[in-house]
């Protein structure tokens, strides 16, 4: 069978997702199983897995193992969705949502400023604590406590977080890079962050489209918004720029936020004193009230930093880890140190503060629980087809086609690389550590220069996440939008493949 023949068929899986879920407006699971039926005969009839691939372990075995791997990673992104639901539950049940809306219509009474504060700063500033679809899964919700509609919600936080992927998890995404590469963590942090500086603006603008779409006419209009959000880009990308330049990977996407956001929340303040308009006597909210309601996110910014920035507290925690391994087949959860356990950790401290009932606490819980129960299909059926294709060699099958088929003109491509790697497996990380060295081998094939293309490999990786099936199910259960993920998946493909061809002309004619 010839290489083209081979990407062909690696490709259909792909192919009949979309048109499932974007045509076919099929359900995640659907989707998913059907995925799965056609994905089995590809790797076991065109790919040899069980028999050229793997082939002490035979077709059962083999294929064993990679569904017992999509089961243990469902589980693991199971455990941040329900957390993170509890906390929403229970912040509607105690009318803490409400205090917070309250509050930050004093920063401005305009939705849309509030929508930048959640579905960019915040978001951003969660996906460089914890990443690992934890950011989505808490803003989401809050938009739509906010009055906006539930797959407006999760496309806007999908569309906002993305400029941060990166460096997600306190830079987690870069670390397969420095093992397989000659280059240093501020070398790759900067190439890798200069792709989001030249393009990232796109995001927030992007979002704010999307945002005033949603709106009642009415609401669309008052001072000029789009200045506000060009000025939400550059307060959080200039210092994200900086911080990766000059610090490293570990910071940019989580001070990036926290520096930008405080800048933004000032200049708010600036604004809002010398305004006309006076707030309304019943919007005023006590600070100890806002901070009360507001517990449990500050709960859980308090355990990242803890957790994220103190080697001695991040050293313990990692070393409690549980495993398993089968042949080439393993998994890995670092218990105590994972975003879930900290979201729980936070839910329970929040509830404490708030001094929420017990019977609250329980039946937010319950809520959460049930909201689980249509999810989990539509994750395992997605991972399962992830790690098929992964063993079976069918993503490097398209991966090589792909390089052969641009030659000169790779630079282009070399971001969908990374976007194709986060669509199946679900991660920035796990797209890294998949194809940095394929971009890194293309690069010295093609006489280009590598680092670059590896930093376009990371840009990408991050730009996936916007479309990536099972981030859309995690994001969407949150909100309880399960069977609507195509709805999503519509509104955000294009968005993707925008960012990514502007970072692909970026690498072709800036950096390469």
């Amino acid at each position: 069978m010839t290489a083209w023949l081979q990407a062909l068929l690696a490709g259909l899986p792909i192919v009949v997702i979309l048109i499932a879920m974007l045509g076919a407006r099929w359900s995640a699971a659907r989707a998913g199983a059907a995925g799965v039926a056609l994905t089995l005969p590809i790797a076991w009839l065109a790919f040899g897995y069980g028999r050229t691939v793997l082939p002490q372990l035979g077709p059962v075995l083999a294929t064993g193992g990679a569904l017992a791997e999509a089961v243990f990673i469902a589980a693991t992104i199971l455990w941040i969705i329900f957390p993170a639901l509890c906390i929403h539950e229970l912040q509607q049940r105690t009318g803490a949502l409400e205090v917070l809306r309250s509050a930050m219509g004093r920063l401005s009474p305009d939705p849309r400023i509030l929508a930048l504060l959640v579905a960019w700063f915040f978001v951003l500033f969660v996906e460089g604590a914890a990443g690992f679809g934890t950011s989505v899964a808490l803003a989401a919700p809050f938009l739509v406590a906010a009055g906006f509609g539930r797959v407006e919600a999760v496309t806007i936080a999908l569309v906002g977080h993305s400029v941060g992927v990166s460096f997600g998890a306190v830079g987690t995404p870069i670390l397969p890079q420095l093992a397989v590469t000659p280059f240093s963590g501020l070398e790759l942090a900067s190439a890798t962050a200069a792709y989001h500086s030249l393009v990232g603006w796109v995001m927030p603008l992007v979002a704010m489209l999307l945002v005033t779409r949603t709106l009642p006419p009415a609401q669309r209009s008052g001072p000029a918004i789009w200045g506000w959000t060009l000025a939400a880009a550059a307060a959080f990308l200039i210092p994200h720029q900086a911080i990766a330049t000059f610090v490293g990977p570990e910071l940019p996407t989580l001070g990036g936020s926290l520096v930008g956001g405080a800048a933004f929340v000032g200049a708010l303040r600036v604004a809002r004193s010398r305004s006309p308009e006076t707030p309304s006597p019943d919007a005023h909210v006590p600070a100890r009230g806002v901070a009360r309601a507001a517990a449990p996110y500050l709960a859980l910014v308090g355990l990242v930093l803890v957790t994220r920035l103190l080697p001695p507290v991040r050293d313990a925690l990692t070393a409690l880890e549980l495993g398993w391994s089968a042949g080439p087949f393993a998994g890995t959860f670092a218990a105590a140190y994972h975003p879930g356990t900290l979201l729980l950790a936070a839910f329970a401290v929040g509830a404490a503060i708030q001094r929420s009932s017990w019977s609250d606490v329980t039946a937010a819980m319950s809520a959460a629980l049930r909201q689980l129960i249509p999810v989990t299909a539509a994750l395992v059926a997605m991972l399962a087809i992830s790690r098929v294709m992964v063993y079976s060699g069918m993503i490097d099958a398209l991966a090589a086609a792909a390089a052969a088929a641009a030659g000169g003109l790779w630079p282009l491509f070399a971001p969908f690389v990374g976007m194709l790697g986060t669509f199946v497996t679900g991660s920035a990380t796990a797209s890294n550590i998949l194809f940095t060295d394929f971009q890194q081998a293309t690069a010295n094939r093609l006489e280009l220069p590598a680092l670059p293309l590896v930093g376009a490999q990371g840009f990408g990786a991050a730009v996936g996440n916007i479309v990536c099936p099972h981030n859309v199910i995690a994001a969407g259960a949150t909100v309880q939008l399960a069977g609507r993920e195509g709805e999503v998946l519509r509104r955000t493909l294009g968005v993707a493949l925008v960012y990514g061809l502007l970072g692909g002309l970026a690498a072709l004619f800036v950096y390469v």
